[in-house]
């Protein structure tokens, strides 16, 4: 006997999302969660003064190609609206600051020569990344080669501007977290096969940041619960897993949590970041693969701060809010207003290394540097907001970094068939998983299909 058929680690929306389709088809399934809410890397902050209005700490985004995401929203009632891209953008790049028109397919008002090298080095990029299978990236074409190389590397042997290097820079942190020279140039052509190309992947207009959910995306997280009812348990941080066998030979797993103590199931699905999942103790062992694939694979390091207005003053002025900038720690800035404009909501991306900096200092400094930046784009209008909130999404016990896990080199070619290969009666879900919108909230929807779709198979 068993206390459910199948435990779910984690009530982000790969966990939650795993474990509707399995309650759908009749299997009794219990969602263990270390925190005291749901959502994972979503999560929503209340803005001081401002009823029912909140900022989104974590992810937000979703574009019209998600469909899987844009499927569940609709089907749990959520509305959604688009960010608005109305107007211009800041850009400081190269020691120069322009504004440009913000839809998509605006020609920069860049130099012609950095124009031409970024256009020849995104070609390259997107020829090299359909070339990539999205199911086995290690048997690619030239897979060990591209595998063996960084991302930097590349793009100092193929971009030959100081402007273009800079612009793909920026890019890469705002995707990865990361900096190029952290992440394996498969890795880097696999994430943009993935998620639809870059051109996508980095737009507002038509892209993956087209469109945000009203009340924020945490809301995705919360209404699955609901559904769900009494089998999400919150406050449950799990610390071990146990496998054996019955005296019938049939899987039996013991999941040890806080809290409650011991469930037990027939099959489990992990949710958790590669990082974290490898903190679980395993009683047998992993084995060696899968272990040293957790070890392996790092989450991105960012923060995301929020600094609060009566109005989105910037708009008056043709702007959309967007500031792109390879100067200063905060990369990106964007408009984050509720859809009715009041309160106006800036919120700014440290990524990469400045936030594993930003991260040894006091939260005052980080609201200093955010707010003298944007007085630098905006002027004095933003010299005192009235309300600052940050999340530092390394420093999450439960997280412990963001966007997502990104691969270094060799760690594809090498590990990249245990991602998503069971062990024994445990099984492995998250948007790392993924294989279409990977390390978005599409991929985690789709990998809770998979890991669903596996332990269905398993118990029949």
């Amino acid at each position: 006997m068993t206390d459910v058929d199948v435990v779910v680690v984690g009530a982000g929306v790969a966990g939650l999302t795993t474990a509707r389709q399995l309650a759908a088809e009749g299997v009794e399934v219990a969602v263990l969660e270390a925190r005291e809410r749901v959502g994972g890397r979503t999560e929503h902050g209340p803005v001081p003064g401002h009823d029912g209005v909140v900022v989104e700490l974590g992810g937000q985004w979703i574009g019209p190609s998600q469909t899987r995401i844009s499927g569940l929203v609709a089907e749990l009632g959520l509305t959604t609206f688009d960010h608005h891209d109305d107007g211009e953008l800041l850009i400081e790049l190269d020691g120069r600051r322009t504004r440009m028109p913000s839809h998509r397919g605006a020609v920069p008002r860049l130099n012609p020569l950095v124009l031409a090298d970024l256009a020849q080095a995104q070609l390259r990029l997107e020829r090299l990344a359909r070339r990539v299978p999205l199911d086995a990236p290690w048997t690619a074409a030239r897979a060990g080669a591209r595998d063996a190389r960084t991302f930097a590397s590349w793009i100092a042997a193929n971009v030959h501007t100081r402007g273009a290097r800079s612009y793909l820079r920026v890019a890469t942190e705002a995707l990865f977290a990361a900096d190029p020279r952290e992440l394996s140039l498969l890795h880097v052509l696999f994430y943009l096969h993935s998620g639809g190309g870059l051109a996508s992947m980095t737009s507002f207009d038509d892209g993956a940041q087209q469109q945000r959910i009203v009340g924020g995306a945490a809301r995705i997280a919360e209404a699955l619960a609901t559904e769900l009812g009494d089998r999400v348990q919150r406050g449950r941080a799990v610390r071990s897993i146990r496998q054996q066998r019955d005296g019938d030979g049939r899987h039996l797993v013991e999941v040890a949590a806080d809290r409650g103590g011991t469930v037990t199931a027939r099959r489990v699905v992990v949710t958790l970041p590669p990082a974290l999942a490898g903190r679980l103790r395993y009683d047998p062992p992993l084995p060696p693969g899968r272990d040293q694939l957790t070890q392996r694979l790092p989450a991105g390091s960012v923060i995301k701060l929020h600094a609060v207005y009566p109005e989105p003053f910037w708009r008056a002025d043709g702007l959309t809010g967007t500031i792109i900038s390879d100067r200063s720690p905060v990369g990106l800035v964007v408009d984050n207003s509720p859809p009715a404009a009041v309160p106006g909501i800036l919120t700014g991306f440290v990524e990469g290394r400045a936030a594993r900096l930003l991260s040894r200092r006091s939260s005052e400094d980080r609201r200093r540097l955010f707010v003298a930046a944007l007085v630098g784009h905006l002027g004095s209008e933003a010299a005192t907001p009235s309300a600052y909130l940050e999340r530092d999404w390394s420093a999450e016990e439960h997280t412990r970094g963001c966007y997502g896990a990104h691969f270094p080199t060799g760690v594809w070619t090498s590990l990249g068939p245990e991602l998503r290969a069971p062990v024994g009666a445990i099984h492995w879900a998250g948007a790392e998983t993924a294989e279409v919108g990977n390390g978005y909230l599409e991929g985690a929807a789709r990998s809770g299909d998979r890991a669903a779709a596996e332990v269905l198979a398993a118990l029949r």
